[in-house]
């Protein structure tokens, strides 16, 4: 039974003390209002600052010599609207070429057989053996012959129906690509050739080839892909925050790994209309002209989108802003070495400065480096205030619920030596 008796007023010592730490808190909590310590004079540390809220804090010129702080004056200056972004080069889509045959046939020679190879419009990619060709030539031969004859002796409708098989032909081969050169051979020499040729539809470097030599070939097969490279495209990622910057139209310089201290001018022709929903970033199409092929499908750039123009602006350095997430902070210094915490509403960042659009005003003194240590110094500052609120409370209470009786004020902070009294009152029968 006596230990039984002393874990039940352990536990209900361990109670009260849950239940103290639950009032101090309500107390410090932020519903108490500024003026709770004056309303209740026994309680000192209702009041007390919370920790989370920073506190002015004073730094002698020595003490900010030895851990780095530094000051900067916000000022007034021009500051463009230009946005820095990162992007890569692609193909300019609307210079891309496929190579489809349109009849069944065997590849008897292949003329550009490597990617990579540059082509022009017009020049030959391979010869095709098609029996499908075969029997086209030998019907325009025959359409040919019976236009001479008609033409010779016949009668206006024989010429008329002579000619209209002619230009049938004629179209049948258009339709395979087969080129008008070509299709003018055939009908000069009136004989059929076993293979005819394909060419190159435009003009570019071969990207893809999905072709060898004795292959056979089907209708819809993609047998090359050439792309042109006089422009490319530049694709660039921009922060959410900087879109409404963007415009089509507007230029922007750029600057490759590959090509230091050289400067290319694009230009943007498209904004994309959707979002990176997990980089919050919008795409935006930039063009660039490409003499000789030195800017390459894949290389990576930096680019620097100009502004319409500039605007005035108090502006401090970046590193003077402490961006918690919910608000900006900057340490104003003021009289008496005094570093006071200031909320501020930043705007646009450019190079090393940053827009402070509310807040601050022109000649006001900021922390510039090592405003971390300060903010932590201030926090440190606010939770010991806190801290010791809550201790004046303990004291206040001891003093003002037990004012006559000074041996009991003494005599509570042991409460867990009180429990072996009752265990010696069993002995003291025995």
């Amino acid at each position: 039974m006596n230990t039984r008796k002393q874990i039940i007023l352990s536990l209900a010592l361990v109670g009260l003390s849950v239940g103290a730490v639950g009032v101090y808190s309500a107390l410090a909590s932020p519903e108490q209002p500024a003026g709770g310590a004056g309303g209740h004079a026994g309680h000192g540390g209702g009041g007390g600052p919370r920790s989370e809220q920073a506190n002015p804090v004073r730094l002698t010129s020595d003490a900010a010599r030895r851990i780095g702080v530094t000051y900067a004056t916000a000022g007034a200056r021009s500051l463009s609207q230009s946005v820095r972004a990162v992007g890569n080069v692609v193909y300019d889509e609307t210079n891309l070429a496929n190579v489809n045959p349109k009849i069944e046939g065997w590849v008897e020679r292949l003329y550009v057989d490597f990617t990579g190879a540059p082509i022009r419009a017009g020049q030959p990619l391979m010869e095709v053996y098609s029996p499908m060709l075969v029997s086209a030539q030998e019907e325009l031969i025959l359409a040919r012959r019976l236009v001479d004859q008609a033409t010779g002796g016949g009668s206006e409708r024989a010429s008329t129906t002579a000619r209209e098989l002619l230009e049938s032909s004629r179209r049948r081969l258009r339709y395979w690509d087969i080129p008008a050169s070509e299709i003018a051979r055939i009908e000069r020499s009136g004989q059929t050739q076993r293979t005819l040729t394909l060419t190159a539809p435009a003009s570019g470097i071969v990207v893809e080839k999905n072709v060898v030599q004795g292959m056979r070939i089907m209708p819809g097969m993609d047998l090359y892909k050439i792309a042109n490279l006089a422009t490319v495209w530049l694709d660039v990622d921009v922060f959410e925050k900087d879109l409404s910057l963007v415009r089509l139209g507007q230029h922007a310089a750029v600057t490759f790994e590959a090509y230091p201290g050289e400067e290319f001018d694009a230009v943007v022709r498209y904004v994309y209309p959707t979002l990176n929903a997990q980089a919050r970033t919008g795409r935006v199409r930039l063009e660039l002209r490409n003499p000789g092929g030195r800017l390459r499908p894949g290389m990576y750039a930096t680019v620097e989108l100009r502004g319409h123009g500039a605007r005035s602006a108090v502006v401090v350095p970046r590193t003077a802003v402490l961006q918690t997430g919910e608000r900006s902070i900057v340490f104003v210094r003021g009289a008496n070495d005094m570093l006071t915490p200031r909320e501020v509403q930043v705007g646009l960042a450019a190079g090393n400065d940053i827009e402070i659009l509310s807040g601050l005003q022109v000649g006001d003194v900021v922390v510039s480096s090592a405003s971390f240590l300060i903010d932590a110094e201030s926090n440190l500052g606010a939770a010991l205030g806190a801290m010791a609120g809550m201790e004046g409370m303990d004291s206040g209470a001891g003093s003002t619920g037990h004012e006559g009786h000074g041996a009991g004020a003494g005599a509570a902070p042991p409460a867990p030596a009180a429990p072996p009294a009752p265990a010696a009152t069993p002995h003291a029968g025995h």
